[in-house]
C-alpha cells in the first residue's frame, strides 16, 4: 500500500511515499532555514507563506521520485497538529483536496506520534527483507524544538507520559543558547559544531533535578548561560532597526575576542544532554524497559546518543540493559516519511478522518480526534 504523507507543522514543507508503513520510496523536504536565520528563529507568518508556495511542487516531486502516478496512491496521511496554525492549515487543506479528488482514505496524524513512529521506518538503502521493530515495553525520549517528553510505550499506539518539560523544551534551550552565544539558527547543530574540541567541564552549568520527578526544566540553564557571557559582551553600538519593521532582522550579540566559545558551547550542551540521558535511564528502570528510543530533531545530536549509551552501560553493568535506538538521522527532523508510516499503521487499525478535519495547533500525544 502506497501512503502519501504530508508534513507542514512548522517551517519545513515535506511529502513522502511510504510502502506498508516501513519502506520509504521518496522523502522530499523543502526547508526554510535560510529564510528564518535572519530573524534568529521561525517567524510564523513567513513560515505559512512559504508553505503555500512550496506545497504543490513538493507533493509532485515526492510522487515523481517514488516512481508512481497519483492514481497509485492508496491513502493520504497529513499532520493535523501540534504546530503553527497557519502552516498546519496548508497541509491539511492540500491533503483534503487530494483525498477528495482521488477518492482515497484520509488519515490525520499527530506530529509527535509520527516522530516516535520514525523508529519503525527502514533506513535508506535497506532491502525489503524486514526490519526488527523496537522491543516493548519501551521508554521514548521525545525531544524537539517545541517538545520534551518521556513516554512509556507498552504497545504500538498507546502512550503514557512519564514526564515533560515544565518550561523550555530541550530544542528551544539549544536555540536560545545559540542566540546568546551569537550562533546561527537552528541552535542544536550550531552548538554541536561550536562545541567541537571544547572543555565540557570548564563551566558548571546547573542541572534541574526536580527531585525524583521525571519532568524537565531548562529555563534556569539558559539564565545561567546569560549571566556567564555577560562579562564578555561588547557595549551596544546604539544601532536599532526601525520599530515599525514587521520582521526586523535578528542582531546577534557582540563579544570580546577572548570569549571561550568552544568551552561554553560544550559545557552548555553537556548540561542539557546530562539531564536528558539521566532521566531517561531513570524512567527505563522504573518501567523495566526493553528498549530506549529517541525521537524528534534533537535525536540527531551525537552527544545525546553517546551519553544515553554510556548511561545504559553504567546502569546495567551485567550487559542486559535495554537497547538504545533512534531513527536514521534523515528521519529525526521534521519529515513526511514518518507521517506516511504512521498513517498506514492507523489505517490498519481502522482509524481515518473525515473531510471536515481541521488543524489542531495544540494536540497532545495519545489523543484521538474521532471522525465526523
Amino acid at each position: 500500500m502506497n501512503v502519501l504523507g504530508i508534513e507542514t507543522s512548522c517551517d519545513e514543507t515535506a511529502a513522502a511515499v511510504v510502502v506498508d508503513g516501513t519502506w520509504v520510496r521518496s522523502n522530499v523536504i523543502s526547508s526554510q532555514v535560510a529564510l528564518h536565520q535572519a530573524h534568529g528563529g521561525v517567524v510564523p507568518e513567513l513560515a505559512a507563506r512559504g508553505q503555500v508556495q512550496a506545497i504543490i511542487p513538493v507533493i509532485r516531486a515526492a510522487v515523481e521520485a517514488a516512481g508512481i502516478a497519483n492514481e497509485d496512491i492508496d491513502a493520504i496521511a497529513f499532520t493535523q497538529g501540534p504546530g503553527l496554525a497557519g502552516s498546519l492549515l496548508v497541509g491539511v487543506n492540500a491533503a483534503k483536496a487530494l483525498a477528495m479528488s482521488l477518492r482515497r482514505p484520509l488519515i490525520a496524524v499527530n506530529h509527535l506520534e509520527a516522530h516516535v513512529h520514525a523508529n519503525w521506518l527502514a533506513p535508506p538503502g535497506g532491502d525489503d527483507t524486514g526490519i526488527d521493530p523496537p522491543a516493548l515495553p519501551a521508554v521514548c525520549l521525545l525531544v524537539s524544538g517545541g517538545h520534551t517528553e518521556l513516554l512509556h510505550i507498552d504497545e504500538p499506539g498507546r502512550y503514557e507520559v512519564l514526564g515533560r518539560t515544565i518550561d523550555d523544551a530541550a530544542g528551544e534551550a539549544f536555540d536560545k543558547g545559540a542566540r546568546l552565544l551569537g550562533l546561527e539558527y537552528p541552535g542544536g547543530p550550531a552548538i554541536q559544531r561550536a562545541a567541537a574540541g571544547g572543555d565540557r567541564a570548564r563551566f558548571q552549568f546547573p542541572r534541574a533535578a526536580l527531585g525524583q520527578s521525571l519532568d524537565f526544566s531548562f529555563s534556569g540553564l539558559k539564565t545561567s548561560l546569560l549571566r556567564t557571557v555577560e562579562p564578555y559582551r561588547m557595549p551596544d553600538d546604539g544601532e536599532r532597526f526601525p520599530s515599525t519593521a514587521l520582521f526586523p532582522e535578528h542582531r546577534p550579540p557582540r563579544y570580546r575576542d577572548d570569549l571561550p566559545l568552544a568551552d561554553l558551547a560544550a559545557s552548555y550542551q553537556d548540561a542539557i544532554v546530562d539531564v536528558l540521558s539521566t532521566k531517561t535511564v531513570q524512567a527505563a528502570h522504573q518501567i523495566r524497559a526493553r528498549s530506549i528510543l529517541i525521537a524528534g530533531g534533537v535525536a540527531a545530536n551525537r552527544e545525546l546518543r553517546d551519553a544515553l549509551r554510556r548511561c545504559v552501560t553504567e546502569a546495567w553493568r551485567g550487559g542486559d540493559g535495554p537497547a538504545v535506538r533512534w531513527p536514521d538521522l534523515g528521519y529525526c527532523t521534521d519529515n513526511a516519511a514518518m507521517v506516511a508510516g504512521l498513517g498506514f499503521d492507523l489505517l490498519q487499525r481502522g482509524i481515518r478522518s473525515g473531510l471536515d478535519a481541521d488543524a489542531l495547533p495544540r494536540f497532545p500525544i495519545g489523543t484521538r480526534v474521532p471522525p465526523a
